[in-house]
């Protein structure tokens, strides 16, 4: 039986310090070192002094006046401490509430400097997300207003007799349902890309011959655009893949190269393996699109794999009919094989280079 009445206090204990708030626990610490510094002063000024009974004697006095100032202080000081820490739990709350426009400002001491940086940096983040939420919606609805107003339009118009139901007419049809149904694909995609939920059917496959029959298979549309495509894959680069999702980094990077370009634009596509050099770097299928096109500026690098960002060009309209996150899905669909989708670019004008990286199978 002992041993259940200290346990009985510990946990007495415990539901009374988790009671206190964080000012009254740094209050109550300083006060207990002011109490123990005067304790011990206490005892030593007996031990030199012999007992000291009269509690009158100014020693003593200013002994316990100078305690009862070194309690006052503590709890100025903690709470001095911890107003910093009130402001950061006040900026939380906001975050909660879906208000991010307020920056706090940088405390002197570092280690708070640091908590309120990291929340400032939480706040701008989760407002570009936000906004990219916002645009998510808009871009969607823009992308589906124009085939579904069509469609609309057209079935109207042969139910009115406008419209001939001939040939025409309904390869018109379809190709407004495909623009709808290459939207909701994508962002399918896109959905799986940020819950890392692809699915991958793997097998080994040259991807060097995956690149010559993607090259060709898009070779009708950069010939209708005088663009020339020239294909640098003979050599066999074999790993373990999902052929079709490879296929389609490859349409998307092919696909936005011939976009980057202007008429009699060159457009190149190379497989090549490289052994890699230490741990760190193992083996892997490099594919690099190069074009002489538009260019990207070093700021845009890395935000133009970001959903729904598309790049603009002065005196140069956006590419019609895309949604914004091809780039997004191709860098995910490149991670989720444990490799990556990268760009390179001399800057606008000096065209742009995107390599697809993927590790190389074992032999």
């Amino acid at each position: 039986m002992n041993h259940v009445r200290p346990a009985r206090w510990r946990t007495r204990w415990r539901r009374f310090h988790a009671r206190l708030s964080l000012r009254t626990r740094l209050a109550l610490s300083h006060v207990m070192v002011v109490l123990v510094a005067v304790g011990a002063m206490s005892g030593t000024r007996e031990l030199m002094n012999g007992p000291a009974h009269d509690y009158l004697d100014p020693d003593a006095m200013g002994l316990w006046s100078g305690a009862a100032a070194a309690v006052v202080a503590a709890v100025v000081m903690s709470r001095f401490l911890v107003r910093p820490l009130d402001t950061v739990r006040a900026a939380t709350h906001r975050l909660a509430e879906g208000r991010y426009d307020h920056v706090l400002d940088l405390p002197s001491e570092p280690g708070l400097a640091a908590l309120v940086a990291d929340v400032n940096t939480l706040a701008a983040a989760l407002a570009d997300t936000e906004r990219r939420r916002a645009r998510l919606v808009s871009e969607v609805a823009h992308e589906m207003k124009t085939p579904i107003t069509i469609l609309r339009g057209q079935i109207e118009g042969l139910a009115d007799g406008i419209f001939a139901p001939d040939d025409a007419m309904f390869a018109s049809l379809t190709d407004d349902l495909d623009r709808l149904r290459r939207l909701a694909s994508d962002l399918s995609s896109l959905s799986r890309v940020e819950e890392g939920a692809f699915v991958l059917h793997r097998k080994r496959f040259d991807v060097a011959a995956l690149a010559r029959a993607t090259a060709e298979r898009l070779r009708p549309q950069y010939d209708d655009q005088r663009v020339a495509l020239t294909v640098a894959a003979d050599t066999p680069a074999i790993t373990s893949c999902d052929p079709d999702r490879i296929a389609q980094v490859l349409v998307n990077l092919l696909g936005n190269a011939l976009a980057a370009c202007d008429h009699d634009g060159h457009v190149s596509i190379s497989v090549r393996s490289d052994a890699g050099t230490g741990p760190d770097a193992p083996p892997q299928v490099l594919v690099l699109v190069t074009d002489d096109g538009v260019g990207i500026t070093a700021g845009d690098l890395n935000r133009i794999f970001s959903r729904f960002e598309r790049l603009e060009h002065p005196g140069r309209p956006a590419p019609a009919g895309g949604s914004g996150i091809g780039l997004t899905i191709a860098r995910g669909i490149a991670r989720a094989h444990g490799g990556d989708v990268t760009a390179s670019s001399f800057g606008p004008g000096n065209g742009a280079t995107f390599t697809l990286r993927i590790p190389m199978a074992p032999m």
